[in-house]
C-alpha cells in the first residue's frame, strides 16, 4: 500500500482521497491553508487549479524531490473557454516536470470527473483513468492505487502525451459546460 499525499481539497481532491482510501492506501489532504505542513506521502496529487501549480511547485519543490507528482490540471483559459494555455507543444505536465526535476511526474485524473471516480463507473463501464509519464515505475504505482478501487489504469504512454491528454480533457469539460454530457458522465475506454 501507499501514503499519497493530496494537495488541493476540492472536488477532486476529495474524490482522489476517497479512491484511495477505498484500495487501502493511507492518504493526507493538504489544503492552500497548510504550508506550514510538510507533504509525507510518495505519491503527490496536485489536484489545483492550473493557476496554482507554480506556486506550490515554487513553496514545495524541495518536499518533493524524489516522489512521484501527478499532474491533474486542464490548463484551459476560463476567461474565454476557447483553449488551453499552454503552448501548442507543451503541457502543464511538462511545466512541472521541468520545475521539478528530481521528481518522477505524471499526468492522471484530468479526463475524469469527481463523479466518475466516485461512482466508478462511467456508461456502465469502470471509469478509466488515462496515465502518462516517462517513469514506468511511477505509472505502475498509480495504476496499483486505481486499479485497488477497481477502476481501469491505463498507460497513455510518454509525458509527451500529456499534451493530448490536456486536450481530452478541455473537449471533456467544453462538452459538459455545454450541457451535452452530464457532469456525471464521461468516457470509458473499452478494451
Amino acid at each position: 500500500m501507499a501514503h499519497v499525499s493530496i494537495i488541493g481539497t476540492g472536488t477532486m481532491g476529495s474524490a482522489i482521497a476517497d479512491l484511495a482510501k477505498k484500495g487501502g492506501n493511507t492518504v493526507e489532504l493538504l489544503g492552500s491553508a497548510d504550508t506550514d505542513k510538510p507533504v509525507t506521502g510518495e505519491i503527490v496529487v496536485l489536484a489545483v487549479p492550473y493557476a496554482a501549480l507554480a506556486g506550490i511547485v515554487a513553496q514545495r519543490g524541495e518536499q518533493l524531490a524524489g516522489k512521484v507528482v501527478v499532474d491533474i490540471t486542464n490548463p484551459v483559459d476560463f476567461t474565454t473557454f476557447d483553449s488551453l494555455v499552454v503552448p501548442a507543444d507543451g503541457s502543464a505536465t511538462a511545466e512541472v516536470a521541468a520545475a521539478l526535476p528530481r521528481s518522477r511526474v505524471l499526468k492522471a485524473f484530468n479526463t475524469t470527473f469527481a463523479a466518475t471516480l466516485a461512482s466508478g463507473t462511467v456508461g456502465g463501464q469502470p471509469t478509466t483513468v488515462l496515465i502518462a509519464g516517462d517513469d514506468s515505475d511511477a505509472k505502475t504505482s498509480l495504476a496499483g492505487i486505481v486499479t485497488a478501487a477497481g477502476l481501469r489504469a491505463i498507460d497513455a504512454g510518454s509525458l509527451r502525451r500529456a499534451r493530448e491528454l490536456e486536450a481530452f480533457g478541455f473537449l471533456q469539460l467544453t462538452l459538459a459546460a455545454g450541457e451535452k454530457v452530464g457532469w456525471t458522465g464521461g468516457f470509458s475506454v473499452v478494451a
